[in-house]
């Protein structure tokens, strides 16, 4: 998926709009070729107004979907196209600039979008060749016939080529940065393998003395005479010595196996659980409260690196900006789960509110705001829904819907 920031276009926008002032400007009163000014001031006025519309719309949001982007080249496209028409026609040096909306469309847009405009483009090419107001060069400037259809032929090539060329370069680099991504991520999962691997077998050799130790004063404790007739504490030794005999098979099975280990908590796990590992991770003496609304024993969910991280993401965000108290409730219905996350913190601000989900949103200058934009996209490529709100009492609520099967529950 593109994103295309709409800031970007701005910026692009404002130095076309400073380059062509400064172009009639110069052409008016410094060259003194008579051309329609106040009409040239008025069409560049419309993209100041343009400009200025888009700077509050990027205020709600910073990014646009591809139809906004194509609406705004087109027109950029036009704007030119009439500027074009006003001083010249095709014969005005600046005709090259039809290129620029079609280089854009071509590296950001998808393909259909920039053939639209590049045919937009090589019709008002045609166009502009044949109904322009010419400008007052003297009679000394003739340009031959010949000239004039080898300067449309070229436009019009140029921009064919030039829209093919950057959309194949173009999907080509977003391709590559893909699989560059996918591959460092894999690297970093195998070097992650690789030290889980290492430290398990760390751990079994270390543990195994301090281990031995624990079985000898337990054994130690089980022949003591005075111990022998209390039955509650025989109890308890016993269990004590079943429990480091647990542990001793799990180091055992690290040192045998490090690599191939596999938890079953890998393979199925409570939500519930997933929760609190997170909030473990991230809390600052904060309370968990969780909810569960069911009269039966919660179900298990199979364990998805997607889930965990997406509830990862909003734990933080509600353990950093809750008071107190982090609060999950948990619903399982028949056929779906919800999950919801509030806090008793200042809630979502009306700034943030309406542009939750989208990238570089962030409350603060501390991160880029991409973690609730890619904890959303997860769920919602899981075939999950999300919603963000504040509760009567202002604080912060993130609710997540999941079909059972998509959970396979």
């Amino acid at each position: 998926m593109n994103t295309i920031l709409l800031g970007n276009l701005i910026n692009i926008r404002w130095i076309a709009i400073s380059g062509q002032l400064l172009a009639i400007f110069f052409v008016k009163f410094i060259f003194r070729i008579d051309i329609p000014f106040f009409e040239s001031l008025i069409v560049i006025m419309f993209s100041v107004a343009i400009n200025f519309f888009s700077y509050f719309q990027e205020r709600k949001n910073k990014t646009i979907s591809n139809l906004k982007a194509f609406l705004y080249l087109l027109f950029d496209t036009l704007q030119l196209g009439i500027l074009l028409f006003l001083t010249g026609g095709i014969i005005n040096p600046f005709s090259i600039l039809i290129l620029a909306p079609v280089i854009t469309s071509a590296s950001y847009l998808p393909a259909l979008l920039t053939v639209i405009l590049s045919s937009i483009s090589i019709i008002m090419i045609i166009i502009l060749n044949f109904y322009f107001i010419p400008l007052d060069l003297g009679k000394q400037f003739n340009l031959p016939d010949i000239y004039n259809f080898g300067l449309v032929a070229a436009l019009i090539i140029t921009v064919i080529f030039i829209a093919i060329y950057a959309y194949i370069f173009a999907s080509s680099s977003r391709k590559i940065s893909n699989a560059l991504s996918v591959s460092k991520l894999q690297i970093l999962n195998q070097k992650k393998i690789t030290e889980v691997g290492s430290l398990s077998a760390a751990a079994a050799h270390e543990l195994g003395t301090p281990l031995n130790t624990i079985f000898l004063i337990l054994n130690d404790l089980l022949k003591d005479k005075k111990i022998k007739d209390d039955k509650n504490t025989i109890k308890d030794i016993q269990l004590l010595k079943s429990q480091a005999e647990r542990c001793k098979e799990i180091l055992e099975r690290f040192s045998q196996n490090p690599h191939k280990l596999k938890d079953k908590f890998l393979e199925k796990v409570k939500i519930s659980d997933l929760i609190k590992i997170n909030f473990d991770k991230f809390n600052k003496n904060k309370k968990l409260n969780i909810i569960q609304n069911t009269n039966i024993d919660e179900p298990e969910i199979i364990y998805k690196d997607e889930i965990m991280y997406a509830l990862g993401n909003f734990i933080q965000n509600g353990v950093k900006y809750s008071d107190r108290v982090l609060s999950v409730e948990l619903n399982y219905l028949d056929s779906s789960t919800s999950i919801t996350i509030f806090d008793d913190g200042p809630g979502f601000s009306k700034e943030i509110f309406d542009k939750l989900g989208e990238p570089y949103i962030s409350k603060n200058n501390e991160g880029m705001g991409l973690g609730i934009f890619i904890a959303k996209n997860l769920i919602e490529n899981m075939g999950g829904k999300i919603k963000f709100s504040n509760s009567e009492n202002k604080n912060a609520v993130v609710e997540i819907n999941f079909n059972n099967s998509i959970l396979s529950i």
